[in-house]
């Protein structure tokens, strides 16, 4: 099951600049800009971020630190690195399992993660083909989709869905480029690719920002998302919900903080570097719903669409906004480079476990894994059309309804990533050499103390709420 666990890896992040933003490229992907929106708008806003927050320091952090040191004490794949710690720690082997169930959990989530992004590509080449026909009319700054009527545009998403072969193209494309990043390699590939796309994201991600504080409702929106009904916040399901979006938002329980930690130098400081990565993550989801929320008000919509937000809501909206052809092409291009460095993650989990487990090059294991995601990913995509109508899980309560899209989605979600997590808190907080651990971290004193307590007691009982909560959500009446 470990693989071969005599020899590190020799691949290394050129700084630890590049592992931050690699790292946190990774974490920041659709999630931020499309679920924790969805989220806020169907959780009160104020209540969920509330809580949300307190989730990603007490809960997502320490686990984000306790995946880096399993990465970075290894210096292997994420299954080899886990094996190699327990061994280190008179362990079991066995304890790998944590990073088995999370490589599957990952590749089976890249299947439809592409699917999603291919919906992205779409937007983009509908909103510069509406671009370049407003710059011709001589109307640059007229709002998206300028000819179109509201209902005309919320019917692009259900006219793609239709469209079978549409579908199957865009998702291919995107599988396509995800390859030929992972295949250069993590400098040549990853880390190039990290470093100019987060950059770019975060700039047109304030750029957004802005012109929704001057066009939009921006009272509103802070309003909506930092005024607390703290009735709300008390329930289990906006609780729940706050607590999944942290451990979902930042990559946790699928080995993609074990896979970079692995590169990262002896030198970094993983408590430091977490912290980094947590932040800007969550700074990202706030800013896109500051970004997203104020031009929704503006233009009288709810917030709670749902899923349909990003891909209805806001194209509906951009069109009643001056310049919302602009932005609109602009917001769909931050969704393609906070996909794409998410993407790269999840296929690197599983290439760096190939190349080294069968010693093949690592373009041969792009390709291979990439192949078998597309024509897995098909499942997902042909959900809207042609399978619509098949339920794979319809004899298990809770998926009686759930198309292969929504079971991958759901059983990734509801049930691997959850016990995954859960896995690595009680091996980090009961099972590893203590000693090891601690030196990995780069804590002393107060804050170890605290992460200590934290990762074998207050993590493990909350993803195992997650878990129980996620599979039998009817105990939440």
């Amino acid at each position: 099951m470990a693989g071969n666990i005599s020899a590190p890896g020799q691949a290394r992040w050129s700084s630890k600049a590049a592992f931050v933003l690699a790292a946190t490229g990774s974490a920041v992907g659709l999630g931020n800009l499309w679920r924790f929106p969805t989220e806020a708008g169907s959780n009160g806003g104020g209540a969920f971020v509330l809580l949300y927050i307190l989730c990603v320091v007490l809960i997502a952090m320490p686990l984000l630190l306790a995946e880096s040191l399993i990465g970075r004490h290894g210096q292997r794949s994420t299954i080899a690195s886990a094996a190699y710690l327990a061994r280190q720690s008179r362990a079991s082997p066995m304890w790998s399992v944590l990073a088995v169930i999370g490589m599957l959990a990952n590749t089976a989530i890249l299947t439809f993660y592409c699917v999603v992004a291919g919906w992205v590509v779409y937007f983009i080449g509908t909103s510069a083909v509406d671009l370049i026909g407003a710059l011709s009319a001589g109307e640059p700054l007229r709002g998206a989709y300028g000819p179109q009527s509201v209902e005309q545009i919320q019917q692009m998403m259900p006219t793609l869905f239709a469209n079978p072969v549409l579908l199957v193209g865009l998702q291919l494309a995107f599988v396509v480029v995800t390859v030929w990043i992972v295949a250069r390699g993590v400098k040549g590939g990853i880390e190039v690719a990290a470093t100019w796309l987060m950059p770019a994201f975060f700039f047109l991600l304030i750029g957004i920002t802005v012109y929704a504080a001057i066009i939009g409702d921006f009272a509103a929106a802070l309003t909506f998302l930092f005024t607390p009904d703290f009735e709300r916040a008390l329930h289990p399901g906006v609780l729940s919900s706050a607590l999944g979006q942290a451990f979902f938002s930042l990559s946790l329980g699928g080995g993609a903080m074990i896979a970079y930690g692995a590169y990262a130098s002896r030198d970094t400081n993983l408590a430091q570097t977490s912290g980094m990565i947590a932040f800007a993550d969550t700074a990202v989801a706030v800013i896109a719903g500051l970004a997203i929320f104020p031009i929704v008000f503006s233009v009288g919509m709810e917030p709670n669409a749902g899923p349909t937000l990003m891909f209805q809501t806001l194209p509906a909206a951009f069109h009643a906004m001056p310049g919302g052809a602009i932005v609109g092409l602009a917001f769909f291009v931050l969704a393609l480079f906070a996909a794409l460095t998410s993407s790269v993650s999840l296929l690197e989990i599983s290439v760096g476990w190939v190349t080294e487990k069968f010693g093949v090059s690592r373009v041969k294991a792009s390709v291979w894994i990439g192949v078998l995601v597309f024509l897995v990913g098909l499942l997902s995509a042909l959900s809207f059309n042609v399978l619509a109508d098949q339920r794979p899980l319809a004899f298990v309560q809770g998926f009686e309804n759930a198309t292969w899209f929504d079971a991958i989605d759901g059983v990734t979600g509801r049930l691997l990533l959850p016990l995954s997590g859960l896995i690595t808190a009680i091996f980090i907080g009961w099972v590893a050499d203590r000693q090891l651990v601690n030196a990995e971290t780069g804590l002393k004193g107060g804050g170890l103390a605290a992460w200590r307590f934290l990762i074998a007691w207050l993590c493990p009982l909350a993803v195992a709420a997650i878990l129980v909560i996620g599979l039998f959500p009817q105990l939440l009446g």
